[in-house]
């Protein structure tokens, strides 16, 4: 298979404009934003995800067709939050209602978070300005729910659980949002690892499940009666403990309700795909006098890429670090290197930090697998590397860091699929 980063590529020409030495690069002009959780401008890779919102889950719950929710899980700085929020993004642009990005801190409680933020989904929905009792009483009753969150099942008190409200709730803005047609609800909550305490963890996965779960009644033409569902989609987001947690209760009806997405890295096509408008057209900067572009050399794209390992995250960092090396409407390799040198210990603090999240299984696994040849890395031989008399000792860490964190490939032989920690363990990288 031919390496993307070998394949020919359109030549820079000196032209003029290349030539002219002005200063059309600014730190404000940078379109690379690394480790912000924003939408960079400089978006690269992840297309079966778009696309799956755009052609799967977006057309189907618009017509009423049950579709799960999806969780999106991975590693840090694999882009999963940036990508949900260009996905929210795209929705509000098509006129969706669109919660923020509840991120959600540890020790604090899911409930009241996602409470407050379908009130305002509520008012988008005109459903604050209802005369019904019934509508009225729920609000209030999810006000108390914002305040309280949790807690009020915690102490007798009349009326519904906390989650059966939202759930209700979510389930009048859905049906809002059927009669306003073409009109999708769309929840997006951040960082759920940290919802440990298993009475919130348990309540909000089950309010959210029932939403979209939900059977509507609806008239068609001839006096019939059919069932849709609501045009409700849910995003969760968080690293890869949460599969876990949410499982180890709750179990199939998690797995019924929701679509588990673990990120893999980026392959370095979609990386060369997503920097070959600065090589082919250059990229337009406001900087100075007026508009102006900034163009890449190939060598400082291939240099870009190579460093990146696929990672979302070391991508935006190499990027940004070579957008900063100059002030000139060129970007050139030399650029790229002398930008890294700054973004090395960062980098390198970003694979330990991932690293240092590990049990100490999962770490002595891929070092021990590291510590041997490409060829050789085969679950016998990695497990005699750990010391295990049995190779079976070695084949639950095999399979967690394969299905859940999605850091190897279990193959003949094995692999690793983060390439940053491939490049850290085995190599001089990143320096």
């Amino acid at each position: 298979m031919r390496n993307p980063l070998d394949t020919p590529l359109i030549k820079l020409s000196r032209t003029p404009l290349v030539d002219k030495l002005i200063n059309v690069r600014t730190p404000l002009d940078s379109p690379f934003s690394p480790g912000s959780d924003t939408v960079p401008e400089v978006w690269a890779g992840r297309a079966a995800q778009l696309s799956d919102w755009r052609d799967v889950l977006r057309p189907r719950r618009l017509a009423g067709i049950h579709e799960r929710g999806r969780t999106i899980l991975g590693e840090a700085g694999s882009g999963k939050s940036s990508l949900v929020r260009r996905i929210a993004r795209d929705a509000a642009d098509a006129g969706d209602w669109v919660t923020p990005q509840l991120r959600i801190p540890s020790g604090t409680d899911p409930i009241k978070r996602v409470a407050a933020a379908l009130l305002d989904l509520a008012s988008a929905a005109g459903l604050a300005a209802a005369r019904e009792q019934r509508i009225s009483e729920l609000l209030r009753r999810v006000e108390t729910v914002a305040v309280s969150g949790v807690s009020l099942s915690m102490r007798a008190q009349e009326g519904p659980e906390p989650y059966t409200v939202l759930t209700d709730l979510l389930i009048e803005i859905g049906r809002a949002a059927i009669q306003r047609r073409d009109v999708m609800v769309l929840i997006h909550i951040d960082e759920v690892q940290n919802i440990t305490d298993e009475g919130a963890r348990s309540q909000l996965l089950t309010a959210l499940g029932d939403a979209l779960a939900h059977d509507e009644a609806i008239d068609i033409p001839g006096g019939v009666q059919v069932a849709r569902g609501l045009p409700v989609a849910v995003y969760l987001t968080g690293l890869p403990e949460f599969a876990d947690m949410a499982g180890a209760r709750t179990g199939a009806t998690f797995a019924r309700r929701f679509r588990t997405i673990t990120l893999d890295a980026i392959d370095d096509a979609a990386l060369m795909a997503a920097l070959q408008p600065f090589v082919t057209e250059g990229w337009p900067s406001a900087a100075g006098d007026g508009i102006d572009r900034v163009f890449m050399e190939p060598a400082a794209q291939r240099a870009i890429v190579e460093r990146s390992c696929g990672e979302p995250f070391l991508f935006q960092l190499a990027g940004e670090r070579a957008w900063y090396a100059g002030t000139d409407n060129l970007i050139t390799a030399a650029q790229v290197e002398t930008g890294w040198r700054d973004a090395a210990p960062e980098a390198e603090a970003h694979v330990q930090r991932i690293l240092d999240r590990l049990p100490a299984r999962e770490r002595q696994f891929l070092e021990a697998m590291a510590g041997l040849e490409p060829e050789e890395r085969s679950l016998t031989n990695i497990a005699r590397a750990m010391g295990y008399a049995k190779v079976t000792d070695a084949g639950p860490t095999a399979q967690r860091l394969d299905l859940v964190r999605r850091i190897i490939r279990r193959a003949r032989p094995y692999g690793f699929r983060h390439r940053a920690i491939e490049a850290y363990l085995t190599s001089d990288w990143p320096w």
